[in-house]
């Protein structure tokens, strides 16, 4: 599927391009003039004439909301406030791919209950732990086919068991500013065309599809790609656990 064909799926166009997360803001706190902003509003379940006002802001924080949206409506002269927490996905790339959730693997243990044994698994995969396994790709970590088929098994099925808890932990996070609603901005040759979804919705997109080793040797659960994070000019960091998505999917639906 090429570009162009990419960007007419399940969208629509918004005039003018978007540079950051303070455009979307600036769109709906100018949602009486902005077209986008009522399309926004209407896919997010509002009647536009029943709207009051709305408020959008920033939410400050590593939180897996980029930005509340407060919207205060009024039917049969009573009043309702709703507050919606956005996940913004600024893409520029269809083929490209956008990190989701980074952490160092104790985090993720705290988290979801990971066995040490598998611990120790993912820590050889991210070079956390040194391996001392010779002939290795990598000889600061281990890739996962490079581990015995029966550790290769463990992880698969830690992940298979435990998938809805981790998807929902990586695409929606948890608290107050959870995310509700992913928003995708796709922007190729200055044409930017959207797609808003629930976030239920994203879930089940990038969480369909079985847990396997990818062929590049990491784990892909689902649409959801989890690997090492690499890269940071060798410091420490790049031995955290990421897991990457490609936001273009959700104009597929």
């Amino acid at each position: 599927m090429n570009k162009k064909e990419l960007i007419k799926l399940g969208s629509q166009t918004a005039k003018g391009g978007f540079k950051n997360e303070q455009d979307v803001i600036d769109r709906f706190n100018n949602w009486k003039k902005d077209e986008v902003a009522k399309k926004w509003l209407q896919a997010m379940g509002y009647d536009v004439s029943d709207i009051e006002y709305v408020k959008a802001e920033k939410v400050r924080g590593q939180y897996k909301a980029d930005i509340q949206v407060r919207v205060r409506i009024i039917i049969k002269l009573k009043f309702q406030e709703d507050l919606q927490n956005l996940q913004v996905k600024l893409v520029s790339n269809p083929q490209g791919f956008n990190q989701i959730d980074k952490r160092w693997v104790n985090k993720y243990v705290e988290l979801w209950n990971i066995p040490e044994d598998i611990t120790k698994l993912l820590k050889l995969f991210t070079g956390e732990i040194k391996p001392t396994k010779g002939g290795l790709k990598d000889k600061r970590r281990m890739f996962l086919p490079e581990m015995d088929k029966s550790d290769q098994n463990k992880i698969i099925k830690f992940f298979e068991k435990n998938k809805i808890l981790i998807v929902s932990d990586i695409l929606k996070g948890r608290g107050e500013f959870s995310a509700d609603w992913v928003l995708v901005i796709l922007m190729v040759n200055n044409e930017s065309r959207w797609v808003l979804k629930s976030i239920n919705e994203a879930m089940n997109v990038f969480g369909s599809g079985d847990v396997v080793i990818s062929p590049r040797g990491s784990l892909d659960i689902g649409k959801i790609g989890m690997q090492r994070k690499g890269g940071d000019n060798g410091r420490e960091t790049a031995k955290m656990l990421q897991f990457k998505i490609n936001p273009v999917e959700l104009f597929k639906v």
